[in-house]
């Protein structure tokens, strides 16, 4: 017998609280299935997708045009309008969102549309597609930012804080999502596993080490050692929350707040805060250690990124200086 006789016959078989039983259970499959969907992407990704497709959807209502499924005329429309007041780099996200939106929706999306991919190309032709990076914290910024954290058990996790988030380069993600299990001493200083990243969305997780700093006040395993204990950290979110009364709170910090603790401590220090943000911790490391002579892959098995090209950035940035030839014509 065919395997779609059987599936017939079984179907004419089945009893109806059987049949219901089926369906039931199905409607609970595709619940996980959503699940599932929505787990293959990161709550960044899912937040930031969600922003873009409120805009445009609030665009369509504006001019009564249907944001699903989009004609290419409204898409091509919507990126003329609204190039007016966003940069180049937020309206390809806006751009990649309404795609996506439209596949998941089993739609063909209107972005692959010669009209779309035309305005696009005249749009980024006109306002260019160079990316404004966030400012990197260099050595020299970070021994001045942790001089002046505040006292007590705020000022012991930020320095912690700041200072692995820079010597491991990390994202911001990645520095709030560590636990304490993540972290163990050895001889040469932490070997700290990342157990999720941009990158490693399936979770694969990498180690990389911090070692000891050369200066007590600026090494990096001294101050997390001093966080742990003096905030009696034995499991869970490696930094959290502490309150204004100076007791250390059971919730993990937000990402936000490691942005919000690099600008304090650059104020703080008497710098301006403007261009500066949690991703200057990561970039700061990696145009500092390109300023020392470091390796592209030393520097990259660090920072973890998949990508040298995207790490070269950063590299350019620390060598615009370092054997330039305008130096040496004698001006």
């Amino acid at each position: 017998m065919s395997p779609e006789r059987a599936n017939l016959q079984a179907s004419r078989t089945s009893s109806p609280k059987e049949a219901k039983h089926h369906a039931e259970r199905f409607e609970d499959i595709g619940s996980e299935a959503d699940r599932y969907v929505e787990k293959s992407r990161a709550p960044n990704t899912r937040r930031a997708q969600r922003s873009d497709w409120k805009d445009f959807s609030s665009w369509c209502a504006k001019y009564a045009r249907s944001p699903l499924p989009a004609a290419p005329d409204t898409v091509a429309y919507y990126l003329a309008d609204r190039s007016q007041e966003l940069k180049t780099s937020t309206l390809q996200r806006r751009l990649m969102s309404i795609s996506d939106a439209h596949r998941t929706a089993g739609f063909d999306s209107p972005t692959k549309s010669a009209q779309v991919k035309l305005v696009w190309a005249g749009i980024r032709r006109d306002k260019g597609v160079a990316q404004n990076h966030k400012k990197p914290t260099l050595t020299k910024h970070i021994r001045e930012m942790v001089e002046h954290l505040p006292q007590g058990l705020l000022g012991v996790r930020d320095r912690a804080l700041l200072l692995l988030g820079f010597a491991g380069a990390m994202r911001r993600s990645e520095l709030v999502g560590i636990d304490a299990t993540d972290v163990a001493l050895t001889d040469e200083g932490l070997v700290v596993t990342i157990r999720k990243s941009k990158t490693d969305q399936v979770q694969e997780g990498r180690t990389l080490g911090i070692p000891y700093g050369e200066h007590e006040g600026t090494c990096p395993v001294r101050a997390v050692l001093a966080w742990v204990d003096q905030a009696a950290i034995l499991e869970g979110p490696l930094f959290r929350s502490v309150n204004k009364h100076g007791h250390v709170m059971g919730t993990r910090l937000s990402d936000r707040t490691v942005a919000e603790v690099v600008k304090r401590s650059l104020v703080a220090a008497g710098h301006t805060a403007r261009g500066y943000a949690a991703h200057s911790l990561r970039a700061g490391l990696i145009t500092q250690a390109a300023i020392a002579g470091a390796s592209d892959r030393d520097i990259q098995d660090q920072s973890g990124h998949k990508s040298l090209l995207v790490m070269r950035r950063y590299i350019r940035d620390g060598s615009l200086f370092r054997q330039n030839v305008a130096a040496k014509v004698g001006l």
